[in-house]
């Protein structure tokens, strides 16, 4: 028996299938239109604003660094991997990424791109202390998947560059950067950028392994041609172990704990 409140009248089965016809929120070729394209980047900002909220976490340490840095790797590669699992380690015990339960407010959470190498090292040093962390992950043309070290909860994807690196920066209370390529590079000199122009606050930016750092980049040759002043070289500093960085972010005025405005 055909129910005639529920029938649909003659005529309107055209109408019924055709996409104009969806409702806007449940169709996925609107959403993932051109014309929709600020929307989506909307829903990135929230969607890992939510559960960052959600988990108390109210500042983070980023750390960035070499996603081809391995734990036996050759020449150096171990050793880097090694000092930042240190100083996730580290940093959770001492920074306030271990107070509270899930909601209650927590200060300098490790944070880093998400993938594998530095950014597991230092996910996995806060996961040994017992600590939350996060991991913002970018969708790239080959597939690359979190590290296991990560809070699942805290572990987020992101299809915009831009909107990933604005959560990395905006509850940043500090950078430790360890060797790197270009995405490193990339993000340490937005990070730079945002500091020497006024756009970001006075946070400390630590670069691990000076010998690596002045060897691929030449700073001095900056100032000397006049590219930028020789006090825009107070906007870093230079560490060569995980106690050093740890030193360098309370010397720079890293506050373990306090909340930042």
């Amino acid at each position: 028996m055909t129910d005639e409140a529920t029938a649909v009248p003659p005529g309107l089965e055209a109408h019924l299938k055709s996409p104009s016809y969806r409702l806007a929120a449940t169709d996925p070729d609107f959403l993932m239109g051109d014309s929709m394209r600020g929307v989506r980047f909307l829903m990135e900002y929230a969607k890992a604003e939510e559960a960052l909220r959600a988990w108390g976490v109210r500042s983070t340490l980023v750390v960035f660094g070499s996603a081809r840095v391995g734990a036996d790797g050759e020449g150096r590669h171990a050793f880097w991997y090694e000092q930042a699992r240190l100083f996730g380690k580290i940093a959770s015990e001492r920074g306030g990424a271990l107070r509270g339960s899930p909601g209650q407010p927590r200060d300098n959470v490790i944070a880093t791109g998400g993938g594998p190498g530095i950014m597991q090292a230092a996910n996995q040093g806060a996961h040994e202390a017992g600590a939350p962390s996060v991991g913002f992950n970018v969708t790239l043309p080959h597939e690359q998947y979190p590290n296991a070290w990560s809070t699942p909860e805290l572990t987020f994807r992101f299809h915009y560059f831009a909107m990933r690196k604005m959560h990395l920066a905006m509850r940043a209370n500090a950078l430790v950067v360890f060797p790197g390529g270009f995405g490193t590079l990339d993000e340490l000199f937005e990070l730079l950028t945002l500091r020497q122009t006024g756009k970001a606050p006075t946070i400390p930016i630590v670069l691990f392994d000076r010998a690596y750092w002045t060897s691929v980049i030449n700073f001095d040759a900056l100032i000397e041609h006049g590219m930028v002043k020789a006090s825009d070289m107070d906007l870093f500093a230079y560490a060569d172990d995980a106690e050093g960085v740890w030193r360098c972010l309370l010397e720079g005025g890293l506050k373990p704990g306090e909340e930042i405005v």
